[in-house]
């Protein structure tokens, strides 16, 4: 089997996909560029301040072009979120009071917001610890939404809903945004008070709208995914209704501090180049996507989604069925990253995993996962997950390397 000269023919067969989503990444950087040239922003927006980092005008001003590409009333964007499960706690502690319901409507999320809620682990503060009741609705034997049970499903004291759009760990299909419009108006039509809030991680950009567009209040996502373009270090962000936004800042700050406080450490260049990079970024890593699935798909692997399927994130799925395919897979990947392309990934337990994981990131930002990487937990059907990508040409050189690495077990 000549890989490389089959590698070439699936690039040639992919012309149409890769075409209509640099059409998309032309939609979406218009989007960003509006909003840079609607809030004057220029080189003074690159300056920082220290300590409190009171009267940020670099800060504010990228909360306020922030919250125009994702169409919302707010958005408070901050370094000091150390990671997208932190940035949907602060939104989910905000929001939530003793007494109210969480219900989560596309069947469990995932892994590291399991000790937030209080379903495993114990003492550290859960919703759970704080009187925060917590219902699943789970999803149907296809891994669809149970849109016959939502319907019914939203109670008086349902006070936020939870929609998940990646599919996580799950062997699912990720939502679209016409399915979280759905969601939304079904949630709205039973209680129109309860919170619609969206897990936006691996989404941001993939179409050409938000979920706030369809109808969602409040989301929440991490810098170093889709967002941060692979520059920015650190961080994660809420946006939404600006009466919940401030909700969520009260948490990560403290209350009366709310959104005016959290300095930038010289970080605000990095966030607007980032930001405006990121459509491009974004399509560089669908367009791994569909190279990824067709290969797998045409060597007799599942995969999740299929070719001929819309992207609805970053996400490949690839059900390996063996934990060694698994390692080697994540081997291969790493030993095709730009950093520590020495090392070999081993299964190991990870703060907020249940299950012992193996990953592949030879990324320049830590956990950058809007850079190529590839994980997956260590349980049945051993399913490995890829995202990311700065360039999809580095993901055809790793893609050469894994088929190989695999095949030869």
């Amino acid at each position: 089997m000549n890989l490389k000269i089959n590698l070439t023919k699936l690039r040639r067969s992919l012309d149409d996909r890769f075409t209509a989503i640099d059409n998309r990444v032309q939609d979406n950087l218009r989007r960003v560029l509006k909003a840079y040239q609607n809030h004057r922003v220029g080189v003074r927006h690159f300056a920082s301040v220290s300590g409190y980092g009171h009267d940020d005008l670099g800060r504010d001003t990228f909360d306020q072009v922030f919250a125009e590409v994702m169409g919302a009333q707010a958005a408070l964007v901050r370094v000091q979120m150390v990671s997208g499960t932190h940035a949907i706690a602060c939104a989910l502690y905000g929001v939530l009071r003793p007494g109210d319901e969480m219900l989560a409507v596309a069947g469990s999320p995932y892994d590291t917001l399991e000790e937030v809620i209080g379903v495993r682990g114990s003492g550290q503060g859960s919703l759970a610890e704080l009187g925060v009741k917590y219902r699943v609705l789970p999803l149907t034997d296809d891994g669809t939404i149970d849109w016959n049970g939502l319907a019914t499903a939203v109670k008086p004291h349902t006070r936020l809903v939870l929609i998940q759009r990646s599919c996580g760990y799950a062997w699912r299909n990720s939502l679209s945004l016409d399915d979280i419009g759905k969601i939304v108006e079904l949630v709205k039509g039973q209680n129109p008070q309860t919170v619609c809030f969206v897990d936006n991680c691996y989404g941001e950009f993939v179409e050409t709208r938000e979920p706030i567009a369809v109808g969602a209040d409040l989301m929440a996502g991490s810098l170093i995914k889709n967002p941060g373009g692979t520059l920015v270090t650190a961080g994660g962000y809420v946006a939404g209704r600006a009466d919940l936004v401030e909700q969520a800042a009260c948490r990560l700050t403290a209350p009366g501090i709310g959104g005016a406080g959290g300095a930038t450490f010289e970080q605000n260049r990095l966030l607007y180049q980032g930001f405006y990079l990121a459509p491009q970024m974004v399509g560089e890593a669908l367009k791994g996507t569909y190279l990824l699935s067709q290969a797998f798909h045409e060597l007799g692997y599942s995969v999740n989604p299929l070719p001929h399927e819309p992207r609805r994130d970053i996400i490949q799925a690839i059900a390996l069925g063996h934990p060694e395919k698994l390692i080697a897979f994540c081997r291969a990947i790493q030993r095709h990253s730009p950093i520590d392309a020495y090392l070999d990934p081993v299964p190991a337990q990870m703060p907020g995993y249940e299950t012992p994981l193996v990953m592949a990131g030879g990324t320049f930002i830590d956990g950058s996962t809007s850079e190529f990487s590839a994980d997956g937990p260590l349980r049945e059907p051993y399913v490995v997950f890829c995202q990311g990508g700065t360039h999809w040409t580095q993901v055809a050189i790793a893609l050469e390397a894994a088929i190989e690495a695999i095949e030869n077990l």
